[in-house]
């Protein structure tokens, strides 16, 4: 609906050159619904409400100028015109222009009207922010998501209830950057407690999740100097991104039965490592004493650090979690986890233990990132922890992620047999090797897409070359350690191609999938696997 561009002394068949606005177009409002189409935009404002005709004025004309509906330049009718010809206050419309005026949408000038301006565009045209999704798969395996159906509801609202009515006015302004003294003491108690960790409320900063406790110490490592972090191959991808987006290079490093190779760790020439000791991610591993100790030995010849991310290290089902890393030497480990797996990714809520050398700055980096973690979230956390409603919690994602777990290991051995299957001791996921007659992966992975089954192998997880965001200041990819990251005892070659001995390795997630899901969407992988 573009507007009209006639003036007051234009005739039936053409433009009159001037006129009485020296020449500027004038947007006609009509005098009805059959007036000019850019005006019809403004008609709902008749039929709202009286309190809201303007903010439903403002809004119309917003649009009509975005749009280009009311070309730049084109004159605006006077406030008194258009008032009368959408049956509202002159007051009312007067309100509006100012408003526009004020935003960058009109020009006026007093005793010469009021103008379309030139600022205002239109968003691009182009298919809308979900018109590239295709249809939800039948069935997703891939791993790193809890069911968000576990979320007790109740229990939370009641705690949300008690934070708010228990806050002191003064506790609502500007927070400690380190979290609330309360927040902090409760979950020292729960590390110290369920994890083995050495935690003190000192050295506790609740953060947004373990994604900020990372860019907090890669920040603080780049502003120390550092340049190399080794992360593990296979790996979380979050955890190279998040330290490449803070500026530092990032070295996979390979791993055997026992974890983290320490020969390959020396050679990367980093000086800290990112690690999933107690489950590794996607492995399944747990790191082994004899190689814990060896790279708490490497930290301490180097004076380096290790960065030990504890994802779902509450989550075992065959004994006792397996302690953190961190409680061998607090000095030398930083420790970082969250409530991503045990109540919801949504909350944002998670922690990072710092070496006490490194406290003070991570702290002064939090302050000037957020100005510390919303109030009244950490106030029901804490809640939470202290009326033992957070242990009752992982007790029933326990049972329920064991009894899905126990699921996908039946539906594999009746619908895939020969299908071996690691990992499956703790967390929420398992690494399934599936039999030669299933290959090759590509094949595979491209049936199992048409039967609606998404499934992410075990090479996905093999990042192909460290990442240099920053050339000027770290070496060069050639300096990188020539022995290749190893995957369990696998060489590169047959890691890259996700398959070890002819079997296709794929990392399947159970958490978020009820039994009668996983069975369901076995059953579709054993179909593609079948049929070409």
């Amino acid at each position: 609906m573009a507007a009209t561009g006639t003036t007051s002394g234009e005739s039936a068949g053409g433009c009159a050159e001037g006129g009485g606005n020296g020449g500027a177009p004038t947007a006609q409002p009509g005098a009805g619904p059959g007036g000019s189409a850019a005006w019809g935009l403004l008609l709902p404002v008749r039929a709202a409400p009286p309190r809201q005709r303007g903010r439903a004025l403002q809004a119309g004309l917003r649009e009509a100028v975005r749009s280009g509906r009311l070309a730049p330049g084109a004159r605006l009718p006077s406030s008194r015109e258009l008032a009368a010809d959408l049956g509202v206050s002159r007051g009312l419309v007067t309100e509006a222009y100012e408003q526009l005026t004020a935003e960058g949408y009109l020009t006026s000038s007093r005793g010469s009207g009021t103008w379309v301006g030139d600022t205002a565009r239109d968003a691009p045209a182009g298919a809308p922010p979900d018109g590239g999704r295709t249809a939800a798969p039948a069935v997703d395996f891939r791993p790193g998501s809890p069911d968000p159906a576990l979320f007790p509801r109740t229990a939370w609202a009641a705690a949300h209830r008690r934070a708010l009515a228990g806050l002191p006015h003064h506790a609502l302004g500007y927070p400690d950057p380190r979290g609330l003294p309360e927040l902090r003491s409760a979950v020292a108690a729960l590390l110290t407690r369920r994890r083995g960790v050495a935690a003190t409320p000192g050295r506790v900063v609740i953060c947004s999740g373990v994604a900020q406790a990372m860019t907090l110490l890669a920040l603080t490592l780049d502003g120390r100097g550092g340049r190399t972090v080794a992360v593990e191959s296979p790996g979380s991808f979050e955890h190279a991104a998040l330290f490449a987006a803070a500026g530092l290079r990032t070295v996979p490093v390979g791993l055997d039965s026992e974890g983290l190779l320490p020969g390959d760790l020396a050679a990367s020439g980093a000086r800290a490592a990112v690690l999933t000791p107690s489950h590794q991610f996607p492995s399944g591993i747990a790191y082994s004493a004899a190689r814990r100790s060896a790279l708490l030995a490497w930290a301490r010849d180097v004076d380096g650090l290790l960065v030990e991310d504890d994802y779902d290290g509450d989550f075992r089902y065959d004994r006792a979690p397996v302690g953190a890393l961190q409680g061998l030497d607090p000095r030398r480990v930083a420790y970082t986890g969250s409530v991503s797996k045990s109540l919801a990714p949504g909350l944002r809520l998670g922690w990072l233990v710092a070496p006490d050398d490194l406290a003070g700055e991570i702290v002064e980096r939090k302050r000037t990132m957020d100005l510390g973690h919303p109030v009244l979230d950490q106030a029901l956390l804490a809640d939470f922890i202290a009326r033992g409603e957070y242990d009752r919690q992982l007790r029933r994602c326990g049972r329920a992620y064991r009894q899905r777990r126990d699921a996908l290991l039946r539906a594999l051995a009746e619908h895939i047999g020969g299908t071996e299957v690691t990992g499956i001791a703790a967390g929420l996921h398992v690494i399934a090797s599936l039999p030669p007659r299933c290959g090759p992966q590509e094949r595979l992975l491209a049936r199992a897409a048409r039967v609606g089954v998404v499934v992410r192998p075990l090479s996905e997880y093999l990042p192909p070359r460290p990442s240099v965001p920053r050339p000027s200041a770290s070496p060069s990819p050639s300096s990188s350690p020539s022995s290749p990251p190893r995957s369990g005892g696998e060489d590169r070659e047959n890691g890259e191609h996700g398959e070890h001995g002819g079997r296709v390795r794929l990392v399947l997630g159970y958490a978020h999938l009820t039994p009668n899901r996983i069975a369901h969407g076995v059953r579709l992988l054993a179909e593609a696997a079948r049929h070409p």
